[in-house]
């Protein structure tokens, strides 16, 4: 599958950029950076996304309930942060992919991968 549309939820912005540049590196076509919940809400109000990636932790609240509404919809996500792992998240979300920050193009690659076939297999059902 080649991936042609993200969103990333990022409040940091130098964070976002350096994302979005290094996932245009590895061949995404369409990257929309979402610096709060209620831009990302509207973004996928508004259009269609082939993954997300989340920041787990947006300052003032988490994005695991963003998260949720993306599943409801079929959206495959990811978490992007620097907690080491997943298991002080939620139990739903302990299965998700993460990506450690600091990130490079190594990792972004494997992330981008992971995301799309779960993009794919979700779009098969």
């Amino acid at each position: 599958m080649t991936v042609q549309r993200v969103l990333i939820l990022e409040d940091n912005l130098i964070i976002a950029m350096e994302a979005e540049e290094i996932l245009r590196l590895v061949g995404v076509e369409q990257v929309e950076i979402a610096s709060n919940l209620e831009q990302a809400v509207n973004a996928i109000h508004t259009e269609r996304y082939d993954f997300a990636m989340l920041d787990v932790n947006l300052g003032d609240s988490m994005s695991f309930g963003f998260a949720r509404l993306l599943a409801g919809r079929g959206i495959a996500f990811g978490f992007v942060s620097g907690y080491p792992d997943t298991l002080d998240f939620p139990h739903d979300m302990r299965h998700v992919p993460l990506l450690n920050k600091p990130f490079d193009e190594a990792a972004m690659r494997a992330f981008v991968d992971k995301l799309a076939s779960i993009s794919s297999l979700s779009s098969d059902q």
